[in-house]
């Protein structure tokens, strides 16, 4: 806003020493020059500009993409409300070091804000405080970190893997034999996914945890290890599996003709439109790619000066803001539905906090 305002007030300048002005023009041009500086120092603000680093450090699934268009999407709608939102994207297969190289970067490019898929929980902690001491706002999503100078807005991970397998349980009598796909060893998301379905199947003293494997959150690993497991345990009647593998585990349930099995699902319009064609005995915990469009809107109400109603205090590191985790099962099925058709396959039911609902959260 001041450098958009110094170039009218220089033009205003100009415009006073032209030759041949009227008095009268002269004095009204004086006038505008006057209120303009006043503008220009009393605080009041025509417009506020934020730049906002995005980084993700695996582009493993179409999920990560999604997630990345629509936080791109969230900031745009901030020009609606006289606030431009401009994001700078790192997105690259990388390890821990790899990305914390993104978070240098961002900090060498003077951003107002990062937001981050982690891809370790504690291994930020000294690159963060460096961010946080530029006055740089740090929010990570999708992913939890320990570190107090980063706040994380997202789904309980953990939560997210017991509503599934409470499904599975119930669905299962609390009794049967069950394996499990996990995703990528040592992410922290997934850490939190075991730790969740493993309490929960615990509780259940006949329900039998034949193996835990994992896929990597690739579907055609998720049907190979739904093959093999099929193969070694023939008596399973369950299978717990995580996104971004369930629908090639379910290709290789339905080739094998096992449509005894009960097993969890995925929210993929491609694996939405089997679940309804072969009416599959499936249920759904949502994690959706809006994490990081509801992690930008917080962010930015934070970068606009407000204060949270109350501490974020949550979750395993205390310093978590949890958003709602949707569930989908036959009782709402048509109406997940709805919100893929028309989409590509790989479009994935999402949600997202709306700047309105983002700034529920403040004061």
């Amino acid at each position: 806003m001041g450098s958009n305002l110094g170039s009218n007030l220089r033009s205003l300048l100009s415009k006073t020493g032209a030759k041949g002005g009227s008095k009268l023009k002269r004095l009204n041009t004086i006038l505008v020059l006057v209120v303009s500086v006043c503008l220009l120092f009393s605080g009041v603000s025509l417009a506020k500009s934020f730049t906002i680093g995005l980084s993700n450090g695996w582009v493993g699934s179409e999920w990560r993409t999604q997630m990345i268009d629509e936080a791109k999407a969230a900031a745009a709608n901030w020009q609606k409300e006289g606030v431009e939102v401009k994001v700078i994207v790192q997105s690259s297969n990388v390890d821990v070091q790899g990305q914390i190289a993104h978070v240098r970067n961002f900090i060498n490019q003077g951003v107002d804000a990062i937001i981050i898929n982690p891809n370790s929980p504690t291994a930020f902690d000294p690159v963060f405080r460096q961010a946080k001491k530029q006055g740089i706002v740090v929010v990570s999503t999708d992913a939890e970190v320990s570190s107090k100078d980063a706040i994380y807005v997202g789904i309980d991970q953990k939560d997210w893997a017991m509503k599934s397998a409470k499904w599975l349980a119930e669905t299962l009598n609390g009794q049967g034999k069950v394996v499990a796909i996990n995703g990528v060893a040592g992410h922290p998301a997934n850490q939190m996914r075991v730790e969740g379905y493993q309490e929960v199947f615990s509780k259940h003293k006949s329900l039998e945890v034949l193996n835990e494997v994992n896929a990597n959150w690739d579907q055609a690993q998720g049907q190979q290890a739904m093959q093999n497991l099929l193969a070694t345990y023939p008596d399973i009647n369950g299978v717990w599996v995580q996104d971004g593998m369930a629908a090639g585990a379910w290709r290789a349930i339905l080739t094998e003709g096992r449509t005894n099995i009960a097993a969890t699902g995925e929210i993929r319009k491609d694996f939405l439109e089997t679940w309804k064609a072969k009416n599959l005995n499936s249920g759904a915990s949502v994690n959706p790619p809006g994490c990081m469009a509801s992690a930008l809107n917080i962010t930015v109400h934070i970068l606009l000066g407000k204060e949270f109603k109350k501490p974020i205090s949550d979750g395993k590191y205390g310093n978590a803001l949890y958003i709602p985790i949707p569930f989908i099962d036959k009782s709402n099925f048509d109406e997940a539905y709805k919100q893929v058709e028309g989409k590509p396959g790989h479009y994935s039911v999402s949600e997202s906090l709306t700047i309105k609902e983002a700034a529920a959260y403040f004061k």
